[in-house]
């Protein structure tokens, strides 16, 4: 169910551009960077959607070369443009060397850094194209018969591995072809939906020659398998690597389909070889997800993430090294008590840095190899992610509560230099709200980090409303993530105090406060809620009479849930894609091993004391205790949690006679990514609050 706030930007668009044959491209370009002018210093919607979005990083081959995507969006028009920046390593020399209707994406370096590739669909599918570092010489290399949706070239640069999707579900007009108009999808299997498509398709990793001008030769090397590689609905190049050598390709790959696919994480490392034609399973008998290889540099080892159990999707993300002269493996990352997310290995091989979260924020560790110890490079009240070795420095991305993702150089000692400065222009507009970590005493007695973020010229004499946030996920962590719709820094901009605590079942602070969540969410989770905004409510500046509560997907199943148990703490909820019915939550998500795991079972099985307890607590059981107005948001392609939840949640509420209002988007999924919802999403939410908290 994890729940990635991703969101987007705004307004009337103007772009400046460097590359050399920019002018003749400029009129054609539809959407490139702000020049909004903001009002008060304060954040809106708009400031947001014009924000450029920094996207995929690549370093040259000699290391002093960047080239990075950066994706804007046009309100106006409700959609957005990806255009290719380049700069040298210590971020000097950055120019935009594409000017176009149409998006360049996942931008790499190619014949030895003399040309950079990336994905467009100029020809009217997504194909793989070449350009010059200065923007010029712009080449069609690819001509596949469908999209291709990501690449990666060989080695020696001979061979390229992409990813395109392959039709594995025979459609309705497949079987009656005289029914061409015929709408009905007839359906004898389960996952036939996930996350906000109908399943007809699997991506497949193909292998094709390259000769330096066009692709030959093609291979699709999981010919008439009818498996996903990468795993959808999130995987991507990631997912599959190149060995040294040019001549094998490791992929992640869950070998299950229906019923099974939908009751299992177990996905496995895959090694095939192109001379051979055979592939090996390196990571058999490993139960859970095993994902994003990644060959050493001497060729000696692999290195992927693994997580321990079949069916728990938020395990723990364990580093494992193994040899590929022996196949021995280790789990080199016991010495970190959270989860290792991105990774990369040192030249030498001696070392792995990774990311990963702890106390909720992300930073980059070193890990030494030869006694798999664990040093953390970095501190901060900020996250980093994509980190990738350039030179002897790592090049990584980091975002903060107060501003979005920018590009880095960090030195192996820690001293992190900033590159980019895409919305610099806007952060000057602004003023940004203190962040605060706040640790409490739960009602176990244990320690919780609580971020509370404050209004903007927060004068302590005053009383502020107060909102409590209820994180996604749920094992999602509340570090310090820039979203583009629960976006702190928009609340606080609207007055308002916000309280965000990492409460039980979020990564961070050990693998047993990660644990205590599954098959407990009414437990002792939901104390920890109303310990984070009780212990606030004793500020003099906290009006404990005008407290809102709000959430998304685990979120909002928190938000239905106190609705119906706050004791009057609360004037206002808001819940997105939230869970309200239990039970059918069971039986309407598609990937069943999260209800499995997280619920406990099945709510038939009576003799399942966990799942029991699960389905009784359901927040829809409580209904009758609900006294408190309450808007529900939730997108109709959602399919992870249906929207059947959130209309059903606003359909007992009016009922009942509560206050309710409900924004239902027939287009949207589990997020809300187009320009001109995600700026209805923020009037509403504001409109809401501020009508029944701001009395």
């Amino acid at each position: 169910m994890k729940s990635v706030n991703v969101m987007m930007m705004s307004a009337a668009m103007t772009l400046s551009v460097c590359s050399t044959n920019a002018a003749a491209q400029t009129e054609q370009a539809l959407i490139g960077k702000s020049d909004i002018k903001i009002e008060g210093k304060r954040m809106t919607p708009e400031a947001l959607w014009a924000m450029g979005r920094i996207g995929g990083v690549s370093i040259s081959p000699n290391g002093n070369k960047i080239v990075y995507t950066v994706g804007y969006y046009s309100v106006a028009e409700n959609k957005s443009n990806r255009e290719v920046f380049v700069m040298n390593a210590d971020g000097s020399g950055n120019k935009q060397i594409t000017a176009t209707k149409v998006s360049e994406n996942e931008a790499a370096w190619i014949k030895g850094g003399s040309k950079i590739a990336f994905l467009s669909t100029e020809s009217g599918s997504s194909q793989l194209w070449e350009i010059n570092a200065d923007g010029s010489d712009r080449k069609q290399l690819s001509n596949y018969d469908g999209d291709i949706e990501g690449f990666s070239f060989s080695p020696d640069e001979k061979k390229v591995l992409f990813i395109a999707q392959v039709k594995t579900i025979k459609s309705t007009a497949d079987k009656y072809p005289d029914l061409p108009k015929a709408t009905g999808i007839i359906v004898t299997d389960l996952m036939y939906k996930h996350w906000d498509e109908w399943v007809t398709t699997a991506p497949h990793p193909f292998v094709a020659d390259f000769d330096g001008s066009s692709l030959q030769g093609i291979t699709d090397v999981l010919e008439g398998e009818p498996y996903e590689s990468p795993m959808k609905p999130f995987g991507g190049i990631e997912q599959l690597a190149w060995n040294n050598t040019s001549d094998k390709v490791a992929y992640t790959c869950r070998k299950k389909t229906g019923k099974e696919y939908a009751l299992s994480t177990n996905s496995d490392i895959y090694v095939y070889d192109l001379k051979t034609k055979q592939t090996k399973n390196i990571s058999e008998g490993m139960m859970g997800y095993d994902m994003n290889p990644q060959y050493s540099p001497d060729g000696k080892n692999i290195a992927w993430l693994s997580m321990e159990h079949d069916g728990y999707e938020s395990d723990q993300n364990r580093l494992v090294v193994m040899n590929l002269e022996t196949s021995e493996k280790h789990f080199v990352s016991k010495a970190f008590d959270s989860n290792v997310d991105g990774f990369c290995w040192s030249n030498d091989a001696k070392k792995i840095y990774f990311t990963g979260v702890w106390h909720a924020t992300s930073q980059i560790y070193s890990l030494n190899l030869k006694d798999n110890s664990v040093k953390a490079l970095t501190d901060g009240v900020h996250d980093y992610a994509s980190i990738a070795l350039c030179g002897k420095n790592l090049i990584a991305k980091r975002h903060s509560m107060s501003i979005a993702d920018e590009i880095y150089s960090v030195d192996l000692k820690g001293k992190a230099t900033q590159l980019t400065f895409e919305n610099k222009s806007i952060y000057d507009q602004v003023e940004m709200g203190k962040v605060e970590e706040r640790w409490m005493t739960t009602t176990d007695g244990k320690k919780m980090l609580t971020w509370v973020i404050y209004p903007p010229q927060f004068d302590p004499n005053k009383k502020y409303p107060t909102l409590l946030y209820c994180e996604g996920g749920p094992q999602s962590p509340v570090s310090q993530f820039w979203s583009y719709r629960w976006n702190f820094q928009m609340m606080a901009a609207h007055d308002y105090i916000i309280v965000a605590p990492n409460r039980r079942g979020l990564p961070g602070f050990g693998k047993e406060w990660n644990e205590e969540i599954s098959g407990d969410y009414s437990g002792q989770c939901m104390k920890d809620y109303l310990t984070a905004i009780d212990e606030m409510s004793k500020e003099p500046f906290v009006d404990k009479d005008n407290l809102g509560c709000v959430g998304a997907s685990f979120g909002g199943y928190s938000v239905y849930w106190l609705a119906g148990h706050h004791d009057k703490r609360f004037k206002a909820f808001i819940a997105h894609d939230g869970i309200f019915n239990m039970e059918m939550q069971y039986l309407e998500t598609e990937e069943m091993w999260f209800a499995n795991w997280d619920m406990g079972g099945a709510y038939w099985d009576k003799s399942n004391a966990t799942a029991q307890r699960t389905f009784a607590d359901s927040p829809h059981k409580f209904v009758d205790k609900w006294d408190t107005p309450i808007l529900c948001i939730h997108g109709e392609k959602d399919y992870r949690i249906l929207a059947s939840q959130g209309m059903s949640a606003f359909n007992a509420a009016i009922l009942r006679g509560i206050p309710a209002e409900l924004l239902i988007y027939p287009d949207e999924n589990h997020w809300v990514l187009k320009p001109q919802n995600g700026i209805l999403w923020q009037r509403t939410f504001f409109e809401w609050l501020d009508k029944w908290l701001k009395k």
